[in-house]
């Protein structure tokens, strides 16, 4: 598979977004939680190196997620970007992550009742609504978080721009807001998790209001602080697998809006791009295709979900996606684009062997997270 294509389909095509930024390539580094900031939450040199090992072959890059807030940390040792002061850290992983020749976003977003209570000012976890939130892989607690006031929804959207403008300041070429994974923007479109009775909860349109303010923001931000194209991408998971939680239906609606806000893509994270359906599939379409279908080419469309192989990549761009994004694939395989240019699938690992951390400049904290999440990975001595 020299060309890694399957009919017309080529990942080593370029692709160029409306606003004039182009792509080397189709294949994207997903955005990936490292747990490996210092501890004062700057940058650290083991992620810096993680970066810099993988950003090669690639035609994008997507940095792990970085909270708006003090009170919006969803991960131990989460690299920081809500404050000035964090603009020289925020640099240098700038330059790590484009020192492949990629334009780099950085992931942006508020945790929400996944906050993580021991790193918030006085364990106040807060989200759209009072509503118990159940232990998931990465988030073991389970918390009762605050209800949001109106004005501090107002200072959580004011907050979300002032964390782009340090992106644009910082060097990045974009920002992607994390709105799947119920983190807060999530929160607030989900009717399981915002029960409000205000502006901000009840109707569809309301629950649609905090991350369209937001997409409003940035895009404000954005055309006052850049000269140049700056990038700004979405990113979904289009239901929860709760009773009573978000539907595929709903999000049909805020893809809707979100292409009316003109973002320039929308990133579906799913479980796995190529098999997962809905929650209450009636037929056999999978969300990739359903989305796709929907969206029918009105906006560039990216996913993300267990994709390793050439082949993979290759049929979830044959179903109409724009870019592939691959997480597990790049953290055990580097040189995976390059491996793929190469014709050497033979040599791209699916397993994460023990004895090649240090080689593969995976960082300590991650490389803990991995071995203490079961099923995450497939390990190897």
């Amino acid at each position: 598979m020299e060309n890694a294509s399957i009919g017309s389909i080529n990942l080593f095509e370029s692709f160029t977004f409306k606003n004039g930024i182009t792509l080397k390539n189709k294949v994207v580094m997903a955005p990936m939680t490292t747990w490996s900031s210092n501890d004062d939450y700057t940058v650290s040199d083991d992620e810096l190196n993680y970066y810099r090992k993988r950003v090669n072959g690639v035609g994008l890059v997507i940095t792990g997620c970085t909270s708006v807030t003090p009170n919006g940390i969803g991960f131990t040792n989460e690299f920081a970007a809500y404050d000035d002061k964090f603009i020289p850290s925020l640099r240098k992983l700038a330059e790590a992550a484009k020192s492949g020749g990629a334009p780099a976003i950085l992931q942006i977003f508020h945790a929400g009742n996944k906050g993580v209570a021991d790193l918030i000012p006085n364990g106040d976890v807060v989200s759209a609504s009072s509503v118990v939130t159940e232990p998931t892989l990465f988030h073991q607690d389970k918390v009762v978080p605050r209800e949001l006031s109106h004005e501090e929804i107002l200072d959580i959207i004011h907050a979300f721009g002032e964390t782009t403008r340090r992106a644009i300041e910082a060097g990045f070429d974009g920002v992607e807001l994390h709105g799947a994974h119920a983190f807060l923007m999530q929160n607030f479109f989900s009717p399981l998790f915002n029960r409000r009775e205000d502006q901000w909860g009840g109707s569809l349109e309301n629950r649609m209001r905090f991350p369209l303010a937001i997409v409003k923001e940035l895009k404000s931000v954005i055309k006052k602080n850049t000269k140049k194209p700056f990038i700004l991408g979405y990113r979904i998971s289009p239901e929860e697998s709760q009773e009573g939680g978000l539907r595929i239906n709903d999000t049909y609606e805020l893809i809707e809006r979100l292409i009316e806000e003109d973002v320039d893509y929308m990133h579906v994270s799913l479980a796995n791009a190529l098999s997962s359906t809905p929650v209450d599939s009636q037929d056999e379409k999978t969300y990739l295709e359903l989305i796709v279908e929907h969206v029918n080419g009105r906006v560039p469309l990216l996913a993300a979900g267990s994709m390793e192989t050439p082949d993979d990549v290759a049929k979830a761009l044959q179903k109409g996606l724009s870019l592939a994004s691959i997480g597990h694939a790049l953290i055990i395989n580097p040189d995976w684009v390059e491996k793929v240019k190469a014709g050497d699938q033979a040599g791209i690992d699916t397993v994460l062997k023990a004895s090649k951390v240090s080689e593969l400049e995976i960082p300590k904290k991650l490389w803990a997270a991995i071995k203490e999440t079961p099923g995450w990975f497939k390990i190897e001595e």
